[in-house]
């Protein structure tokens, strides 16, 4: 006789929800959300249902919880955690949705017992931060409907709550969250020397329970717990936020930074990212992340369409800039700057922790790095985004007017003028960057 072979059960997930077509079988969630299933109508119309037996007369029973994507799969899960404790106080789920009035009672009170910080933190990242694929029925096809930030921002905030939120109280009622438990987290952030993070990880979760408060998930009564903790860290006067930098190399630094960095013990790709910086003065991250694709080497342009504020813009490229960039180009591939390991684009923190080594002899020498490598002696402390800062200062010091210098770095004009001045001084830029680079050149003699 042949044995049964088991199939393992595999959790529900946006991405098989999305792949489902008319006819197919219904999707069924597990553990903790076993009961929730989704399927796919003749239209195409994805339904979130709870099957069930009613614990009145053990009948079977199946109620619509909603449709997607105008409801989340976590926001299903957190109405499936309603209906069933309902059912398990004796309750059955469609009888009791014929009573608005208690419907809306158990919305507020029943939901509360029910949702998680980890529900929380999902549904404010599925919902405001991340982007969304979504079936659209006009034309038949998938889009996507942008979240609140980019990618970047989008990794950077579920990295953010999940690592120091739902790693520690995660699996906790959301609603008896109180100011001192968020208090005590970000304070135990801030004792790991941690102190962006701790602010960060505060502003997010305020803005979590925020969200969710807004959609009633809480009773009236509720006040979000992370406004009430900032308002005690406040009158402690815990400083949440880094200094803001003022590092600008002097012209005798720069000098020495230029005349170290060819034989420095930084990586090829590094060197480049950080010259590249020095000529252009766009962001690490945004050198980085380049692609091939987006060079215009005979017109010295690079269309810089990722930028911290959202608004692409040409980069222009000076001789000595096209002059690197062309023996580069040899390397081939997508990426300007490519990892040797995974062939994505080389990560921006491996330019300051190759930094840090080479300032630290000790664990430099392990590394086998010759002496004229490591970070001179002589040679003060400065990060990448320096060098940025170095560049605006140099391009006033050479006379360049505060508006072409702002529009070099990609800065956003403020106010009136930024709604009405539009001109990008691309001309203007290509000029005093061509006037820069012949005085990077000079400090390298």
């Amino acid at each position: 006789m042949l044995e049964k072979i088991e199939t393992k059960k595999i959790a529900l997930s946006a991405r098989a929800i999305e792949k489902m077509k008319a006819g197919d079988k219904d999707k069924t969630d597990v553990g903790e959300y076993s009961g929730l299933r989704v399927g796919c109508g003749k239209t195409g119309v994805k339904s979130f249902k709870y099957r069930y037996r009613s614990p009145i007369d053990n009948s079977l029973k199946t109620i619509t919880l909603g449709h997607y994507p105008a409801l989340s799969l976590a926001e299903a899960r957190v109405e499936l955690q309603k209906l069933k404790l309902l059912r398990a106080q004796g309750v059955c789920p469609i009888t009791q949705r014929k009573n608005s009035k208690v419907e809306e009672k158990i919305r507020q009170v029943v939901a509360a017992d029910v949702l998680s910080v980890k529900n929380v933190v999902d549904l404010y990242l599925e919902n405001v931060i991340e982007d969304k694929h979504i079936f659209d029925e006009q034309s038949n096809k998938k889009k996507i409907v942008k979240g609140s930030r980019a990618i970047k921002g989008q990794i950077e905030a579920r990295r953010t709550l999940y690592v120091d939120v739902v790693s520690s109280i995660g699996e906790k009622a959301a609603v008896e969250i109180t100011r001192k438990d968020i208090v005590s987290l970000i304070k135990g952030i801030i004792d790991r020397g941690a102190q962006v993070q701790a602010g960060k990880v505060l502003s997010e979760l305020t803005a979590a329970y925020e969200y969710c408060i807004g959609l009633d998930y809480f009773p009236d009564t509720f006040a979000n717990p992370g406004l009430l903790a900032k308002s005690s860290l406040k009158q402690t006067r815990i400083k949440l936020t880094a200094n803001k930098r003022q590092r600008v190399l002097s012209e005798i630094e720069l000098k020495a930074v230029l005349q170290w960095l060819p034989k420095s013990g930084f990586s090829k790709h590094h060197k480049s990212i950080l010259l590249m910086t020095l000529w252009t003065g766009c962001r690490t991250g945004e050198i980085c992340n380049a692609e091939w694709k987006d060079f215009n080497l005979e017109k010295a342009t690079w269309h810089l369409r990722a930028t911290k504020n959202g608004s692409e813009r040409y980069v222009q490229l000076s001789r000595q800039c096209v002059d690197y960039l062309k023996k580069l180009e040899e390397i081939g591939g997508e990426y300007v700057f490519p990892s040797y390991r995974t062939g994505k684009p080389i990560a921006q923190k491996t330019i300051t922790e190759a930094k840090w080594l080479l300032k630290e002899k000790t664990r430099a020498k392990k590394h086998s790095f010759k002496d004229e490598q490591l970070w001179p002696e002589e040679m003060e402390d400065w990060n990448p985004h320096d060098l940025r800062r170095t560049v605006r200062t140099g391009l006033s010091r050479l006379g360049c007017p505060s508006d072409v210098a702002e529009a070099v770095l990609g800065h956003s004009k403020k106010g009136i003028e930024g709604t009405y001045n539009l001109h990008g001084y691309e001309n203007e830029c290509a000029k005093w960057l061509q006037q820069w680079a012949d005085f990077l050149d000079q400090e390298t003699v």
